[in-house]
Formats: C-alpha cells, structure tokens, sequence
C-alpha cells in the first residue's frame, strides 16, 4: 500500500494507492483543512483507519522547500520531516516533495480531457515543460528530458523578486514596499495577492469600493469574493483587481517560461487558474504572457493549458512513490488507474 499526500496552506489532501496490474489503483481518499491540525502526523492518524495499516512506503508533496527530507512549509505553521513519519507509522520508505515538483510529475499522467486549453501553439517534442501555481501562495517547477522521461526540478521561483512592467504595478511595487520588506511575485500572484491589489487599488484612490463588498469580504474568503464579484461585473475595482492579477500572472509565467525554455508547455496549477478561465481567456494573460520584446517570436508557440485535474499533486506524489522505493530505484513511467 502507498500513502500519498498533497500538502497545502488551505488543505491537505491524503489517498492510499495499492499496486494493481503494473500501476497504481487508488483505494480511498480524503481533504483535511490544514489548519484546524498541529501537524502532518495529526492528519494521518485521523486519516489511517488503524495503525495496523500495511503502508509500504509514502510521498508528500508539500508546499515549500524540501531540504535533507525535512521541510518548513512557507503558508503554514508546520514543520515536516520525513524520519520521524516513517518511525512513528513504520513506513519503510517517506519521501518529500515540493508541492509543485509533485504537480509537475502528476502533469504527466492527465489526458486531454484534465486540461484546458488557453494557447494550442507547437509543442516541441522533448521540450522542457514548466508549471506554475497560483493558490494559498505561487509555486513554480520545471519538467526536463533526460533522454527516456520526463524529471521534475523543483523550484522557489515564486518568491523572486516582482519586476513592475509600467507606470501602474511601479506604484503597486512601491505600496506594497511600505507593508512588506520584500515583495515577491507571489505578494500578487497568489489569493492573499488578490487582496493586496484589491487594497492597492482602494487605498490609492483608483476605483471606489462599493458600501456593501466589505462586509462580504468580512465574512466570506476574500480572494473568493473579488473573483465572483470580477466575473459577474458587480463591482469595477474587483474587474480591475483581476484584470491586473491576470497581467502579472501571464508576465510572470512567460518569463518562467523563459528561463526554462518551455518549448514543451507551460501548465497553470493551483486553486485559482480553474476559476477564473473566462478571464484569462480574454487575451490580457497570453499579451503579458508573450510580450518579452524580442522573445515575443519564441514564447508565442509555447502551448499554455490550465490543470483542471485537483488531484494533479496526489497523483504525483502517489507516481513518486510507486518508483523511488523500488529496489532498482529507477524512474520509468508507470501507469495511474
């Protein structure tokens, strides 16, 4: 039996698989809100039917870096470690991924159907791939060949430093300077980001904020209410929110597009992509996206899809551990049932 687990700063997600027919049949499921436990243990106790539950080894792809199998989550008050894990449930084998290394290995197992489509472009065979996942925070990873398959580089891209592209996010930069002393791509790009450029866009005077949108922010999750107010046209500050959100997104996923040479596809992750499609289908994501002065002619035929598939991470996770626990310790690809 295998444990999977797909960590997050809003949820974290477990499923047992058993080998079944050369792949991996997944036996049961389920989501856990993060923060309501102490801890990864706390969730697998709750989670495991009995301690008496033969687990032959476990993978966690986990929201932050993974350092010598140990991992401080960044959105999280947790600190994860794989030697106690396996000690405490006698699992023989507990390995630790970053979240989006693991999302990029379950990419590979999603039919056409888990994706959709925001450029169709011309795929390179073999081409370097990227993700990126804006969610509770920005992640970002990197899928090379290696001559037989696919790897996963993982990677913190989403907390370099937010480059501002005009006159308009230069201001946002400078506010946001006087509330953190670093400011990050994932400052804005992410649901707290949201946020910030919806309080950015209030407190610089640029579009007034209806009487009745605090009090829904009051008591539902903010980033939620901006998005549902920007795509029904109910509030103009929340349509200019997600307007700039959707630029700097597309901004930033071309240039890690760059810096890998994703001529294989860039795959947009997380929580955030899924529910807004209408809006980065019309245009402003793929212009910022392109727009790398004299790259532009290079990022125009990179394929970009939106992941549809929520278990994209556990599916990756789950992949991982099927092969790093096999003696030989080989990576070939293997099926997902």
């Amino acid at each position: 039996m295998i444990l999977a687990g797909d960590i997050g700063g809003t949820k974290t997600h477990l499923a047992l698989f058993r080998k079944m027919n050369g792949g991996l049949a997944r036996v049961r499921g389920k989501i856990f809100p993060s923060r309501e436990y102490a801890g990864l243990e706390a969730v697998i106790r709750k989670f495991l039917p009995t301690r008496k539950t033969a687990i032959d080894c476990a993978c966690f792809g986990v929201a932050g870096p993974v350092l010598d199998g140990r991992c401080e989550t960044t959105n999280l008050p947790w600190t994860i470690d794989a030697e106690p894990i396996a000690k405490t449930f006698g699992i023989p084998g507990v390995f630790l991924l970053n979240d989006l290394e693991a999302t990029a290995y379950g990419s590979l197992f999603l039919t056409d159907e888990d994706f959709h489509t925001l450029n169709p472009g011309r795929p390179q065979p073999h081409g370097n791939r990227a993700v990126i996942a804006a969610g509770t925070g920005l992640g970002e990873a990197v899928l090379f060949w290696d001559g037989g398959g696919y790897r996963a580089s993982a990677s913190e891209g989403g907390h370099t430093d937010f480059g501002p592209r005009g006159p308009i996010e230069i201001q946002l930069l400078e506010y946001l300077l006087k509330r953190f002393p670093h400011v990050s791509y994932e400052r804005i790009v992410s649901g707290p980001g949201l946020l910030n450029i919806y309080q950015f866009m209030k407190d610089t005077g640029r579009v007034e904020e209806p009487e009745w949108l605090p009090g829904k922010m009051a008591v539902e999750d903010p980033a939620a209410v901006i998005t549902e107010a920007a795509l029904a046209g109910w509030s103009e500050i929340c349509v200019k929110t997600v307007d700039l959100f959707v630029s700097i997104y597309g901004a930033e996923a071309g240039n890690l597009a760059l810096k890998s040479l994703a001529t294989g596809g860039v795959s947009l992750g997380g929580g955030i992509a899924p529910r807004i499609i209408t809006k980065l289908l019309d245009g402003q994501f793929m212009k910022a996206f392109a727009d790398k002065g004299r790259y532009a002619s290079l990022l125009s035929p990179i394929p970009v899809r939106i992941i549809l598939n929520e278990t994209v991470g556990l599916l990756g996770a789950a992949w991982y551990a099927f092969n790093a626990f096999l003696p030989n310790r080989k990576t070939k690809r293997r099926r997902l049932i």
